[in-house]
């Protein structure tokens, strides 16, 4: 789509639904949507002139709205750069009364083309690399998420919220059916809302958790997916305020329960032929599936700094349900790689990885970047595993620190990353940290307080 017929279509949309008002979204490093709201005739007015603009440094912004020191951040000027909406991805607000577009926006260089530390054109780099090979990988996400009471003093430890019985959960409901219905004005809201939207959500369940739900996303397109994760967070965030409590995407955000995963399915296609190449012509698992595994298990422990981004996050491997390693296995969920039972052209491989509050856009890119990398370095994987892949050794980093060290080593990931986006990356998340540890915890305060 050119400039000139991407403009046309999103004056001829806001026409047709009668905007009044324009969300320019732009997701930030850690997944935030960044940007600015406009009218709509000013937002219109404005998008052949080029004049909707943000610093570039927005893109070094911390979880905490903080900017690292400006000596380490000498690749990054602090420039405007252009928003440029895409108009494949204009929707409605739905949650607003008056008639409100949400649009997702990719940033340029005024002389130079796109930014290429803007986590939409990461993820596009690699499908690029997959273009090139006549390949189209196929994305169905699984994300979960909690519901809890609204939680005014950051202090106190999050709890359950009221269902409509006017109780709360006092034990674990995997998959009860009653238990989300507990929550049925809620749920029925964030459906109709992803209607609107476009967001394709199909299944929902109750996860092992007290409150903890799982929404499953059908397969698509990569960035056309991560797009809908990244809307989907905000609308579900959003409609459970408007139903007096909150939902949280945090990997592990109650201190006795499972922690929150965002599972990625993949399979991959020829473009040509439109054939699964993860099997071959008897249907069984190709060489390419089986280097794609191996990318997986050979990079999945360096690229950890996007499967799990904050410090939060690595409290999720502390429970029994959560993986460990990057051991593979069919149909086996102990393994940091699942692969489903599946017919051949729906081979897949599952990734168990991330967790919920990762950035989706990363998150894909990594997953996609490592099997990228294993089938064109042909690696073979182990053997898959049969048993219990819990009691197995850890493989994987067990904080943050460690998962950046291993992030900025790796020369395969800033061969294919890009020297500029892994450096970016690894200042900002220590940045996070460094604010993180300066933090006395109530548990610091109660046993450390009188007894040291």
């Amino acid at each position: 789509m050119t400039i000139e017929s991407n403009i046309t279509e999103i004056e001829k949309w806001c026409a047709e639904h009668r905007i009044t008002e324009v969300e320019c979204l732009v997701p930030d490093i850690s997944g935030i949507a960044r940007g600015k709201i406009l009218p709509a005739e000013k937002f219109l007015r404005g998008l052949k002139g080029g004049s909707h603009r943000l610093p570039e440094t927005m893109f070094t912004q911390t979880i905490t709205g903080d900017f690292p020191d400006a000596d380490e951040l000498v690749s990054v000027v602090d420039i405007d750069v252009v928003m440029m909406p895409d108009g494949n991805t204009i929707r409605p607000v739905p949650w607003y009364k008056e008639p409100t577009a949400q649009i997702i926006c990719d940033c340029v260089y005024p002389e130079s083309g796109p930014v290429d530390i803007s986590v939409r054109q990461v993820l596009r780099e690699i499908l690029g690399l997959y273009e090139a090979k006549g390949w189209k990988p196929v994305i169905a996400p699984e994300v979960e998420m909690y519901l809890v009471k609204k939680n005014i003093d950051p202090d106190y430890p999050l709890e359950p919220p009221v269902g409509r019985s006017g109780r709360t959960e006092t034990g674990r409901q995997a998959f009860s059916i009653d238990a989300v219905n507990e929550f049925d004005a809620m749920f029925e809201d964030v459906y109709d809302y992803c209607e609107a939207e476009r967001i394709d959500i199909d299944t929902l369940n109750h996860e092992g958790g007290v409150a903890q739900m799982e929404v499953n996303f059908l397969h698509g397109d990569a960035l056309e997916l991560a797009d809908q994760v990244f809307l989907f967070k905000r609308t579900v965030r959003q409609t459970a305020i408007d139903h007096d409590f909150y939902a949280t995407f945090m990997a592990k955000p109650m201190q006795h329960e499972p922690g929150s995963a965002l599972h990625i399915h993949q399979s991959l296609y020829d473009v040509k032929s439109g054939n699964n190449v993860f099997v071959d012509e008897s249907g069984e698992d190709s060489a390419l599936f089986m280097s794609y595994i191996a990318g997986l298990q050979t990079y999945g422990p360096s690229m950890m700094a996007l499967f799990a981004p904050n410090v939060n996050s690595y409290r999720r491997f502390s429970y029994e349900e959560a993986p460990i390693n990057t051991h593979w296995g069919r149909d086996n969920r102990s393994c940091g790689l699942r692969v489903p039972r599946s017919g051949p052209n729906n081979r897949r491989v599952e990734n168990r990885l991330p967790g919920a509050d990762v950035n989706p856009y990363l998150a894909i890119a990594g997953t996609l970047a490592c099997g990228y990398l294993g089938m064109v370095k042909n690696l073979k994987p182990t053997e898959p595993q049969l048993g219990n892949a819990y009691i197995l050794p850890k493989n994987l980093p067990t904080h943050l620190s460690d998962a950046l060290i291993k992030f900025e080593n790796n020369k395969d990931i800033r061969s294919i990353f890009g020297e500029r986006f892994v450096d970016l990356f690894c200042i900002v998340k220590r940045e996070e940290l460094a604010t993180y540890d300066q933090v006395i915890s109530s548990w610091e305060r109660e046993h450390l307080l009188l007894n040291v």
